[in-house]
């Protein structure tokens, strides 16, 4: 299905204010990074996970507040199949004496629901630092994996420009999450099912990259005459139709999760869907830029070495 045959938008010419927009979004991010950070789950910050059933559904907001007022425990709370909650908590102590202190919570405050716990899990705080460590490592270690795919498949101008690109989408999308958190009526924690999110998107955002960079070099061979510039915006015309249908069907299965997947995807729901927004934006309006801005420096290199 091909929506947009035959255009001509001028993408290339208005790369400047596309510049202007990543810088705003991106330092935007780096001060709420820095201002307010991020929220951590305890997969990075340490404590215990409870599994508690019930006899009848109850409102997680509600559970959350009574175990912040009865005893003083910060919880995320979180609906966990059809009658059961998952509460998540860095409380410190013993885990059956916090276990019974939140069933004794719920029970007091939802006298018929019964509640029983179905499973538990604690990670220790040395546990959760390499969990940490290992998250950073892989996010880290896919950008330079992809740098080297790009350089033995293109070259390293086609590289740097996508890693570029892949770093503006991570930063914006992990600059949402910590302006957003605690604002948005769902969790918005950094834990290991969002790490997966972005290493999602890192590997979606390159393959639509890649798409248009096969063909800038498809036209390199064909157009040599061409200037570069027009060379380029030719190519992201060409394959505008796949962009958009390709990222637009994955934005509406991805709302579709946010909507019915229930409160345990909805942060990891999120992440796709800004992250696939943001990455179809810098697949025309990041990479393609940094790799003209690239070959005209060399140029005007190799003019100002020839004099």
């Amino acid at each position: 299905m091909r929506l947009f045959e035959h255009t001509n938008f001028d993408f290339v010419g208005n790369r400047h204010k596309a510049y202007i927009l990543s810088a705003v979004l991106m330092i935007a991010s780096l001060i709420s990074l820095v201002v307010r950070g991020v929220e951590v789950g305890i997969d990075f910050q340490g404590g215990m996970s409870f599994v508690i059933e019930t006899d009848q559904p109850i409102p997680v907001g509600d559970v959350r507040s009574e175990l912040a007022d009865q005893i003083g425990i910060e919880s995320e709370v979180k609906t966990y199949g059809q009658d059961a909650i998952l509460i998540r908590t860095a409380a410190e102590g013993d885990i059956t004496e916090v276990q019974e202190q939140i069933l004794q919570t719920i029970q007091t405050a939802f006298p018929d629901s019964n509640p029983t716990v179905a499973g538990t899990d604690i990670v220790g705080p040395r546990f959760a630092e390499d969990l940490e460590r290992g998250a950073v490592y892989s996010v880290i270690g896919s950008l330079l994996v992809i740098f080297v795919y790009i350089l033995i498949r293109f070259e390293w101008r086609f590289g740097f420009a996508s890693v570029a690109a892949l770093f503006h989408d991570v930063l914006i999308t992990l600059g949402l999450f910590s302006m957003f958190y605690g604002i948005m009526p769902f969790s918005l924690q950094i834990d290991q099912t969002i790490i997966a999110a972005f290493l999602t998107l890192i590997g979606y955002g390159i393959n639509d990259t890649v798409v248009i960079f096969d063909r800038i070099r498809e036209y390199m061979n064909m157009l040599k005459t061409e200037p570069f510039p027009i060379m380029v915006n030719r190519a992201i015309n060409s394959t505008l139709s796949r962009t958009i249908v390709t990222g637009g069907t994955t934005l509406l299965s991805v709302i579709v999760l946010f909507i019915f997947g229930g409160e345990v995807l909805r942060g990891f729901a999120f992440a796709l869907a800004v992250g696939i927004v943001v990455g179809t934006y810098s697949s025309v309006f990041v990479a393609p830029p940094i790799l003209i801005e690239l070959r005209e420096r060399e140029a005007k290199r190799a003019v100002t070495s020839r004099r």
